[in-house]
């Protein structure tokens, strides 16, 4: 089955409660009510299982979050995109509001110069299992928590010891419409830009003190 891309994804309609974050279509909608969002949930399920397709939920007390991704191609299909407009339509009926705004992914990224030796470390102390969460599954160099949801982690290879910079930093994925100013919000907090050379796909930024975070998103990227 085709992969869709995030541009691929964004030329599509139907599909305006939702954004790509990673290699996942992501929406939220604010419900209101713990009551309400249990009633959301079970229409979504009805109908995935009506689909075969099923997503990942997180029901909260006033706002229910939807993942969708396709495990078997690795990446975003038709599946999706026909499952999303379904869900989008039952939220639709029930009244709750899309809120594609706020929706985000946050990864931890190490460097490494020998990934094998410290990813062992990481797994164990963290807890994580070898199941990857959507957005990793194939990836020999990252952990994720299929069960509480925290967030991922992935080793960037290091060629050589680098002592002046962190050697931990964080990846905020967020909606194209987003990042931009998401980007000035940081340098509002007393940010500094370090690098734009890779946006829309990446912009890395640090703290007063150099400590460093990427604001991500699924665009730009080439595909595999």
């Amino acid at each position: 089955m085709d992969t869709l891309t995030a541009e691929d994804v964004s030329e599509l309609d139907g599909l305006e409660d939702w954004r790509v974050l990673i290699r996942s279509l992501h929406a939220t909608f604010r419900t209101g009510s713990l009551a309400e969002g249990i009633a959301f949930a079970t229409r979504v399920g009805a109908a995935a299982d009506a689909a075969d397709h099923h997503p990942d939920l997180d029901l909260r007390y006033f706002r229910t979050s939807v993942v969708l991704t396709t495990h078997s191609a690795d990446g975003l299909t038709e599946l999706d995109v026909d499952l999303a407009r379904t869900i989008s339509a039952i939220a639709a009926e029930l009244g709750l509001t899309p809120e594609p705004a706020l929706v985000s992914v946050q990864e931890i990224a190490i460097d490494a110069l020998d990934i094998p030796a410290v990813l062992p470390f990481w797994r164990a102390v963290l807890g994580y299992e070898e199941d990857m969460p959507p957005e990793f599954e194939g990836d020999a160099d990252a952990l994720g928590d299929p069960v509480n949801g925290n967030p991922a982690v992935w080793f960037q290879q290091m060629d050589a010891p680098r002592g002046q910079r962190n050697r931990i930093h964080i990846d905020v994925w967020v909606p194209l419409d987003a990042a931009e100013a998401r980007v000035q919000a940081a340098l509002d907090a007393g940010g500094q830009l370090v690098s734009a050379h890779s946006a829309p796909s990446f912009w890395v930024l640090a703290d007063p003190e150099g400590n460093e975070a990427c604001v991500c998103t699924a665009f730009g990227r080439p595909r595999d």
